[in-house]
């Protein structure tokens, strides 16, 4: 399964903590860390600095303490965490997939577990807010007219979902309207 991963596996920039100006670069491929410092300084002493590069192989990362406590004090512990998890050989295939691919699968999920999902990273917390995954749960909530996709350009599928759908979708569970139970 490793063969279909790409070389590079992960890459993250960011700054060092303050008052650094310095600038980082992680980069995972499938054999190797490298480790990219800029040193960014107005004084005469670091103007001439070049960048450095530090590179690794997985099993020797996993044994470089001084280069764990650096990714961790710029890029935090998760980061590290997930660093060891690939020099350890544990892949998130579900990351690797593509954003039209996990669209389908969200909109198989409770809405529960997509508030749960949204939590988990950038990436998911943008495709859970996204219009075309609350286009494909309307669709499957509820007939959607033309007066609906309009009003929908409008306001958003994602709000449009939990002011006219999601509303149907009770009724119908329920079933029927409030009028139909009370007869």
């Amino acid at each position: 399964m490793a063969s279909w991963l790409p070389e590079t596996l992960y890459e993250i920039l960011g700054q060092g903590p303050a008052p650094s100006k310095d600038y980082y670069q992680l980069l995972i491929t499938r054999s190797q860390v490298v480790f990219r410092w800029w040193k960014i300084s107005l004084r005469s002493g670091y103007q001439s600095t070049k960048p450095g590069e530090a590179k690794e192989s997985h099993e020797d990362f996993l044994e470089n303490s001084h280069l764990q406590i650096q990714i961790a004090l710029i890029f935090g512990a998760r980061i590290l965490d997930y660093v060891f998890g690939l020099c350890e050989g544990k892949f998130d295939f579900l990351e690797r997939l593509s954003d039209n691919v996990l669209l389908i699968i969200l909109s198989y999920l409770d809405l529960e577990d997509i508030a749960s999902l949204s939590q988990t990273s950038h990436r998911f917390l943008k495709l859970c807010r996204s219009d075309q995954l609350w286009e494909r749960i309307v669709e499957t909530a509820c007939e959607v007219t033309p007066d609906m996709r309009a009003l929908a350009g409008d306001i958003g599928w994602r709000q449009m979902f939990f002011t006219k759908a999601q509303p149907a979708r009770k009724r119908k569970q329920s079933g029927g309207s409030e009028e139909d139970r009370q007869l």
